[in-house]
């Protein structure tokens, strides 16, 4: 038995997002991994079928939630549902959920900026706390957040959608600290482009990946990076290794990163 395996066997995960993508593939290598799958997200179809087949993948059982963590009221409700059908005990809470633009900072829509925060941040905030407060009294869990190589460097075009990213490396950052002393591990995710439907709200002419295709990223290679470390004490997984190269030379060097960012970086 794998220890990812050994770890997770019979263990709650928690996914928001989970009906397409990245956090479908991670709803299932947790199933693999003998994980009871609790996947959350707003397409009630796709989560049924994801919900199917991590029971299949796991041989145990799998729940979905449809939720839209960008509605406080709807996604406070989802979370009320999923503890007491768990009685309280969710060990990994993976925060997949968000969305993005590609657009210029002056020309985003003061709706869209709005929703991006309230999918991409608030709802975060507002899940991680219910979530955490569970594992607080437990005295042990994972919380881990999909953020980006985006808020770690920031490209043209990118402005709202890297500032909600920005943010979500700065609450995990300050929430490690603050749950350690529980038993709580916190882990920031920050990939790079990945292969999934996200591009087709982000990326409005369907060019980017193209673009960027050597350094685009498989969503299950992604998915099987977090697993392998939840319920592990991780502070960051960066994915792919040449832009997180770049997000470290633009802190070092800021104006070679801002050359990087508008040259190599920038293929929106």
């Amino acid at each position: 038995m794998s220890q990812a395996k050994a770890r997770l066997k019979g263990k709650t995960v928690l996914i928001t997002g989970a009906s397409g993508g990245l956090g479908e593939q991670i709803a299932y290598e947790a199933a693999r991994q003998g994980a009871v799958v609790l996947a959350a997200a707003r397409r009630k179809d796709r989560l049924q079928a994801v919900q199917a087949k991590c029971r299949e993948l796991s041989g145990g059982d799998a729940f979905s939630y449809v939720c839209d963590v960008g509605d406080r009221m709807q996604a406070a409700g989802a979370l009320k549902r999923i503890i007491g059908d768990m009685d309280g005990k969710i060990d990994v809470l993976v925060n997949n959920a968000g969305f993005g633009l590609f657009e210029a900072a002056l020309d985003t829509s003061p709706h869209v900026t709005e929703e991006m925060f309230r999918v991409n941040v608030l709802g975060l905030i507002h899940i991680t706390q219910r979530v955490a407060l569970e594992m607080k009294g437990r005295g042990t869990g994972h919380i881990i957040n999909v953020a980006s190589q985006a808020g770690k460097m920031a490209t043209p075009k990118s402005a709202v959608y890297a500032s909600t990213k920005f943010a979500v490396r700065g609450f995990s950052n300050a929430l490690r600290l603050e749950l350690q002393p529980f038993g709580i591990y916190v882990t920031t995710v920050n990939p790079g482009p990945i292969e999934t439907d996200f591009f087709q709200r982000a990326d409005q002419d369907g060019s980017y990946l193209a673009r960027l295709r050597h350094w685009v990223l498989d969503p299950q290679r992604v998915a099987e990076a977090i697993v392998d470390r939840m319920l592990t004490r991780q502070r960051e997984i960066n994915l792919p290794p040449m832009m997180e190269a770049g997000a470290r030379l633009y802190v070092l060097f800021p104006h070679l990163g801002d050359f990087l960012a508008r040259t190599i970086f920038d293929r929106k």
